[in-house]
């Protein structure tokens, strides 16, 4: 792709992934204010816009360390902390010995934790730490209710802590733990999240009594981020889609239309059937994520088009019913979208548009892309 740094939205080749730079700051300075304000540390998971350049923002407005996936996506953000100490934490379960032996080396040039959650895991990370001279902090991953990943109990979780205490390479750094099944609006939050703070307390208190070490306990998500504070065991949260927003969080009621930052471009390329236009990004831009909040509505938002629905994704096609807009696109036009699920989209992508208030654009390199191991 030739990545004119004179493109302009009319010229821009589509399907393209836009990102609004003011929204962006404006995004990152919130979050980090509302950390600040609650004494939370703000960790902000970088799997959604898997950007060297936004991560360096982020690190700049005050974050305490940044948050991957994989270990593939660690590697490339290392030069996001500068000249200063570089933090980061691998939110997902490190066993295959090939990703072990990279965290281990990567173990060697940064503070780097892992949160694990078998006994298996902590066996793989320590087998790799002690060959490559190195220490990997782990921060021990409890389910307080996604039932996704973590042990589902206290008990089995100061075992696992214990058991992390004796394996050599390694260092008990907390507790980690995911609220990722809170999808309710944030006036609504206080009751679930109440248990999620009983739940910690218990192991806080239990960890405190063995002798444990929980320096870190880190936990938030997008959706309950503003909320965090009714925490109070956390140290720090993770959220990850809040630097752009999408659907899921705007049909949440996690943020205003005012800060979706990353919308997709596509043009209008067919209007051969009736009652439907089709756009040039299918479900190699948009992915095939629902809305969670309102799995009926498509496959993402057209804003100058409201009465449209996207109603199917072929690899390359989105077949858009038209029949209830009082106006028709045209074959040619240029549509924003604004995606269900923006995390996979940009991760479909080489390169996006970040655009400056005056409206220009430059070409921003999705550092992560593809990094999925």
């Amino acid at each position: 792709m030739n990545h004119n740094i004179n493109a302009t939205i009319d010229t821009l080749p589509t399907p393209a992934l836009l990102v609004d730079g003011q929204r962006v700051h404006r995004n990152i300075n919130r979050l980090a204010d509302y950390g600040r304000s609650h004494g939370i540390g703000i960790r902000p998971h970088t799997k959604t816009h898997k950007s060297l350049a936004i991560a360096r923002h982020q690190v700049a407005a005050g974050a305490v360390g940044l948050t991957v996936a994989k270990v593939g996506e660690a590697e490339p953000l290392l030069a996001a902390f500068g000249d200063g100490p570089a933090d980061i934490l691998i939110a997902y379960p490190t066993v295959d010995p090939a990703r072990a032996s990279r965290v281990a080396d990567l173990a060697n040039r940064c503070t780097l934790r892992v949160a694990l959650d078998t006994r298996q895991a902590i066996a793989a990370v320590a087998g790799a730490a002690s060959r490559a001279g190195s220490t990997v902090g782990v921060l021990v991953d409890l389910d307080v209710g996604p039932g996704r990943t973590g042990v589902p109990s206290v008990d089995a979780l100061v075992d696992l802590a214990e058991a992390v205490t004796h394996a050599p390479g390694l260092r008990l750094d907390g507790i980690f733990f995911y609220p990722g099944h809170i999808w309710s609006e944030p006036a609504e939050q206080a009751d679930p999240l109440q248990r999620v703070a009983d739940t910690l307390a218990e192991a806080c208190d239990r960890f405190d009594r063995a002798g444990l070490s929980r320096e870190v306990v880190s936990g938030g998500s997008t959706p309950t981020a503003y909320q965090s504070h009714l925490v109070p065991q956390a140290t720090d949260v993770r959220p990850g889609t809040s630097v752009f927003n999408d659907l899921n969080t705007l049909r949440g009621g996690f943020c205003s239309a005012d800060d979706i930052a990353a919308t997709i471009l596509a043009t209008v390329v067919s209007d051969a059937v009736a009652g439907q236009v089709v756009l040039d990004a299918g479900s190699k831009t948009l992915t095939s994520d629902r809305c969670v909040p309102a799995p009926e509505s498509g496959y993402g938002f057209l804003p100058a088009y409201p009465e449209a629905t996207i109603t199917k994704l072929t690899e390359e096609h989105a077949q858009v019913d038209i029949r209830q807009c009082p106006k028709p696109p045209a074959v040619g036009e240029r549509l924003t979208i604004i995606p269900n699920h923006i995390c996979p989209c940009v991760n479909l992508q080489d390169v996006a548009w970040w655009q400056e208030p005056d409206g220009s654009l430059h070409p921003l390199t999705i550092d992560g892309r593809g990094r999925l191991s």
